[in-house]
């Protein structure tokens, strides 16, 4: 069997350009980046904003297993499935980070014939944009540091600078560090951190923003850090925002790419959903809207995290309103959900399934909570059986949600097409009335709570003294308007990773809050989730290789 980058790099591909005209996209409308990547300008963009948006479907999942759910395989599936159907569809994706691609979990380009390509260039530096935010947010550090060794005008308490240097990688020995070593001229002696830069706040900032204007506005109200008398610095206050803007003003352009099968991939942004809001773009999505009668974008890990902060966040930020979700689930995930090891799910086994199948009932339930249909759809295996797969279509179904098997990792677009025909009945048949969970006017802590009971399932929530202290200072300095984003394991509903299936009688710690005002959201860690992630025993950078021919192995 074919591993996913021998199959991308058997793929015949088009010029990006030719992709683009499907599109009604001219060549002076694209800024090339080379033969099969491109970004769309900004004049093309403001031209096509009095169009008519087209159908917005989020794909989403069951919580993460090892077993594999296969999201984004399905999301590109999906779009090449409506192209089978003769339907104008784009697909808006996130850009993978380095981190995961030379860690455990890989890249983010899709599986066997759903995948957008260029595979390799997407998994890696594609057009440059993670290094841009990277620039970005060090650039910033730098900056704040400078200010305080040049006299500290604003009298900034070097023991609450809260802004993070990054880097896209998981490295866990920069997770807590010293600067400042050496003599006077080296700067300030204190403690630092680094988060991955799909975790920073410029991340998200370029993720929410609308325009370069937009952009420049809320880099201008990132905090940085906070004074002796405890009031807030900004990044404007240390001058960094024209400088930071000038690193972004290409990264903030959407990306163009294609499937193997030719449909057109708008892939930009990519902040993690364990730790950041999980969702690409507002500006992709908005593009995409205006370019196609359908768009398929997805948010990252379960429905519990990526769902959640695309409803409660992006969309409640955009003003966007999602008319369908495709939630993803595989029968070998549902068995691991129900204690079967992962050795042992490839054998039948109906009473694993029916107990692990709570899991996507919570999902089901959750998705309902915003009042937009929901279709579930099977990740087909080999090892699935009749029985089996007739189980979860009548759970399913008993649910009200339409159901569909997907094979879209064996046979591309044509997998897809049963998927694609209950998400057109369900867009005809049902209307979404989408709200979000909660109001802006509830407190903080509300809205933590609202979300720890109502979509994790939670009995309550614990506080630790710090984060108490936190979330009422951020009340004062008048953030209470803002939702949350909550940074929680992706492996359970709960915050432990090991409570597997749909956990009960549990609490969610909260040990740390923090703002950014600049993305417009209150950050809110949970249990032990890093910002900062460490690699395994054996890295998938062990496996990675390039020949003399520059032909690259291992990526997957």
């Amino acid at each position: 069997m074919k591993t996913d980058i021998e199959i991308a790099q058997e793929a015949v591909m088009e010029p990006i350009g030719k992709v683009a005209e499907k599109l009604g996209i001219s060549a002076d409308d694209l800024e090339f980046y080379g033969k099969y990547k491109a970004k769309l300008s900004e004049e093309f963009m403001a031209s096509v904003q009095d169009r008519p948006d087209g159908k917005l479907i989020l794909v989403t999942a069951i919580n993460p297993t090892p077993a594999g759910e296969g999201k984004t395989t399905t999301s590109v599936g999906l779009g090449e499935a409506f192209g089978k159907l003769g339907k104008k569809a784009v697909i808006a994706l996130r850009e993978p980070s380095l981190g995961p691609c030379f860690g455990i979990k890989g890249g983010a380009a899709g599986g066997g014939y759903a995948q957008v390509v260029p595979m390799e260039d997407l998994n890696l530096h594609f057009t440059g944009d993670f290094h841009a935010i990277t620039s970005a947010n060090n650039l910033c550090a730098a900056l704040l540091d400078n200010h305080i060794q040049q006299g500290n005008e604003l009298g900034i308490d070097t023991r609450q600078v809260v802004w993070k240097r990054c880097l896209d990688m998981n490295d866990r020995v920069l997770r807590n560090i010293v600067v400042g070593l050496g003599a006077k001229a080296d700067g300030t002696v204190r403690e630092d951190h680094f988060v991955i830069t799909v975790a920073t706040e410029i991340m998200a900032v370029l993720c929410l923003a609308e325009s370069m204007e937009d952009l420049k506005n809320r880099l201008a109200r990132m905090v940085v850090a906070y004074t002796f008398d405890g009031k807030p610095v900004t990044a404007q206050d240390i001058g960094a925002v024209g400088s930071m803007a000038a690193l972004l003003k290409d990264a903030i352009k959407p990306n163009l790419i294609q499937t193997l099968e030719h449909t057109p991939a708008l892939v930009h942004g990519g902040p993690f959903a364990n730790i950041a809001h999980g969702c690409n773009s507002v500006r992709a999505t908005k593009t995409a809207l205006k370019l196609a009668d359908y768009v398929i974008t997805e948010a990252g890990f379960g429905a519990d995290l990526g769902a959640e902060k695309f409803f409660d966040i992006k969309c409640r930020q955009a003003g966007l309103k999602p008319d369908a979700v495709v939630l993803v689930a595989t029968v070998r995930a549902l068995k691991y959900n129900g204690g079967v090891p992962k050795t042992e799910l490839g054998t039948e086994n109906l009473d694993a399934l029916a107990k692990g199948i709570v899991n996507l009932e919570k999902h089901i339930e959750n998705l309902q909570k915003y009042d937009v249909p929901v279709v579930v759809t099977l990740n087909s295996f080999l090892t699935d059986t009749e029985q089996e797969i007739s189980f979860v279509k009548r759970f399913c179904e008993e649910r009200g949600c339409e159901f569909a098997i997907s094979q879209v990792w064996e046979k591309g677009g044509e997998g897809g097409i049963a998927l694609a025909q209950k998400v057109l009945k369900t867009l005809e048949e049902k209307e979404s009335r989408f709200h979000v969970l909660y109001e802006d006017s509830l407190s903080l802590t509300e809205k933590i709570e609202t979300v720890a009971r109502e979509i994790y399932g939670a009995d309550g929530v614990v506080y630790s003294p710090a984060a108490k202290k936190q979330l009422a200072k951020l009340a004062e300095l008048g953030f209470s308007g803002l939702p949350v984003c909550m940074a929680k394991t992706q492996y359970s509903l709960s915050d432990n990773p090991a409570l597997l299936g749909r956990p009960e009688h549990f609490e969610i710690s909260v040990r740390e809050a923090y703002v950014s005002a600049g993305a417009g959201f209150v950050v809110v860690l949970t249990g032990a989730v890093m910002t900062m992630p460490g690699l395994p025993k054996s890295p998938a950078a062990f496996r990675i290789d390039v020949n003399e021919d520059g032909k690259i192995t291992g990526l997957f």
